[in-house]
């Protein structure tokens, strides 16, 4: 048992041998998995948490320092990523409550027909647009793509495409006030 001594595993690990990736696996799964539990409480999510720990290590390994235990820094490794999905779930959870309530404010203050008349108010400012900057509205808000899905497609870079989301809220924002924000926000997630 080579890598009973961490040195060697270390070493091994460094230089991307399989061996030392799967001993630090078998070795190390079941108790991280354990202590993940104890952080989140469903096994789920620690079982996703100790395969991004593992993932991230092997991916990291060149440049892996451990100044303590090979141990030691898979918990501590453990315990970073917890911290890092709690920190997106908590804001995800915000996000979610503040669209919550915008779409019960929504459904509370107006009624079908005003609803309707907004929608069609909204879209014919969205037509208004100029035509790069709708184009590039449209596939990031209506389309959901991401922005660098964006720039592949329309070949331009991320910065233009950051550009004209940005000019498009600025001019959506101007033109529809802010009686507007409430189902803005509902449709697109954001007013600015």
């Amino acid at each position: 048992m080579k890598y009973n001594d961490q040195t060697i595993l270390i070493k091994d690990l460094k230089k991307g041998k399989e061996e030392a990736y799967v001993h630090l696996v078998e070795t190390y799964s079941d108790r991280l998995f354990a202590y993940a539990l104890t952080l989140s409480t469903n096994a789920a999510m620690a079982q996703d948490i100790v395969q991004n720990v593992f993932l991230k290590t092997w991916d990291r390994r060149k440049k892996m320092y451990i100044n303590s235990s090979v141990q030691n820094y898979l918990f501590k490794s453990v315990r970073n990523e917890f911290l890092n999905l709690y920190k997106k779930k908590r804001s995800t959870m915000l996000l979610e409550q503040k669209y919550f309530e915008s779409l019960e404010r929504v459904t509370h203050t107006y009624d079908e027909k005003q609803l309707t008349k907004y929608f069609d108010r909204i879209t014919k400012e969205i037509q208004n647009l100029p035509p790069k900057c709708r184009e590039v509205f449209l596939l990031s808000r209506m389309d959901g793509l991401t922005n660098i899905e964006i720039s592949d497609y329309l070949q331009v870079s991320i910065k233009t495409v950051e550009a004209h989301i940005t000019k498009a809220f600025s001019l959506l924002r101007e033109k529809l006030q802010k009686q507007f924000e409430p189902i803005f926000f509902v449709l697109f997630g954001k007013v600015s």
